[in-house]
């Protein structure tokens, strides 16, 4: 017999095809969980952070050798070169996190109050908060509804005078457009700061993420896929950039020697890594090329189940996206296949099933801190009225509004479960919409 043949094919072509079939057919569906039945799947998803004896003497270390802080030990150092090499980038700069990465790049880029950044409206809020800090005005560039990132489409209309940099994010480890913004970006002389927050070991055409912008920055807080509980990098290829993101996150002091001791180059802020965040990124970085395949198959893999299944559609990668880094396995849910099942209840029905899942970000152009802070004294002193009277219209975006209606969200310790574990994923999600009449009346 054919290996290849499915076990409906072998029943299809044998005598009692037709019996069996429909007695498939008149089988009632699995019980959901929420009504009493097993879960679809019962064991724990993996927890974070991963970590044994290399941490803890990498911590211990660390702590007996008395030196704590950049400048007096060699961690910081260490981890910096490591991420360099790892990344291909010519330079790296350990942050305290990443939203200091952001404000770094920001102030070395000298984007400064009165100007204008282009950000995506499907993003961590530090994207956007960070821009604030400047007094600059976020301007957002509306999102490509299938693969959540920010539509490269719409970012020249929204282009001004003021604008002074463009700062994408490569969303849930995947890549944004760069062959259509980096040719863009140059044409009209703007610097991006790719926001690679998310994106550890990501690549665009076989590059890493982060290394294509002005500067690429990085998370390590306690969620993301290279792990310290808070930290982050800046990377650059410019010497002189990365001299005045040196100096700006220490306090205006750059690497340079100065001529005195107490004199700076610029004014600046306190946004170190500390020698403890560094050893442990040293140690945690031991295991993320091999957390990194098993996220990669285990993603593509199920992929491959829910794409089968009507009204569930992952998230499309852009074709220059070589390796997606999947802190986040994201996918559209569509509840006219689902019996008119709201996205709230599929998300309940899915966590009574052992399969937790979140619905993501809400649109950020929306939130009324924003509003707030446009309407601020300070705003208002640095743009005209009718910029700020006509920015709520330019940052109409109606394709992330629906998005924001369809998202579902894997974590990605989701993706380091065993094969098994996707293919409870899959039925999970088929027992809910076979049996989503039921929970329409519920």
């Amino acid at each position: 017999m054919n290996s290849h043949v499915t076990r409906r094919g072998f029943l299809a072509a044998s005598p009692l095809a037709g019996a069996a079939l429909t007695a498939a057919a008149d089988a009632p569906p699995d019980k959901l969980a929420t009504l009493g039945g097993a879960k679809a799947h019962p064991a724990p998803f993996p927890s974070w952070p991963i970590f044994d004896q290399t941490e803890e003497r990498a911590l211990l270390d660390t702590l007996r050798s008395g030196k704590w802080n950049r400048g007096s030990g060699q961690m910081v150092n260490r981890f910096e070169q490591a991420y360099a090499q790892l990344t291909g980038a010519r330079f790296c700069l350990g942050t305290a996190n990443g939203t200091s990465a952001l404000f770094t790049s920001l102030n070395a880029l000298d984007v400064e109050p009165g100007d204008e950044v282009l950000v995506p409206p499907y993003t961590f809020v530090a994207t956007i908060n960070v821009v604030l800090r400047q007094h600059a005005l976020p301007v957002f560039v509306d999102t490509d509804l299938e693969t959540f990132q920010m539509d490269a489409r719409k970012i020249e209309a929204a282009i001004t005078a003021r604008t002074r940099a463009i700062m994408p994010v490569h969303l849930g480890g995947s890549a944004c457009d760069l062959d259509a913004i980096l040719p863009m970006a140059a044409r009209h002389n703007i610097p991006v700061i790719e926001d690679a927050c998310q994106a550890h070991l990501s690549e665009w055409r076989g590059r890493k993420v982060g290394t294509y912008g002005q500067t690429g920055c990085f998370s390590f807080q306690a969620s993301k896929n290279l792990n310290s509980g808070e930290g982050g990098a800046v990377l650059a290829s410019d010497e002189n950039l990365r001299e005045r993101c040196y100096a700006f996150h220490n306090n205006g002091s750059g690497l340079k020697p100065a001529r005195a001791a107490f004199t700076y180059s610029a004014s600046g802020a306190n946004l170190r890594m500390t020698e403890f965040q560094a050893a442990l990124l040293v140690a945690q970085m031991t295991r993320i090329e091999a957390q990194a395949k098993t996220r990669t198959e285990n993603a593509r893999y199920l992929t491959s189940l829910l794409k089968e299944i009507p009204g569930i559609a992952p998230a499309r990668m852009y074709d220059g996206c070589t390796r997606n880094a999947y802190h986040l396995y994201m996918f559209r849910y569509d509840q006219a296949h689902f019996a008119g099942v709201p996205r709230a209840v599929f998300l309940k029905a899915l966590a009574a099933e052992g399969i937790p899942a979140s619905s993501g970000y809400t649109p950020l152009n929306t939130q009324p801190f924003l509003k707030n802070a446009i309407q601020s004294r300070g705003f208002r002193k640095l743009f005209p009225e009718n910029a700020l009277t006509e920015w709520e219209e330019r940052n109409q975006c109606p394709v992330n509004d629906r998005l924001c209606q369809e998202a579902v969200w894997f974590t990605q310790t989701m993706l380091l479960a065993p094969r098994t574990s996707m293919d409870q994923i899959a039925a999970g999600i088929r027992k809910i919409q076979a049996n989503a009449p039921l929970l329409s009346r519920a």
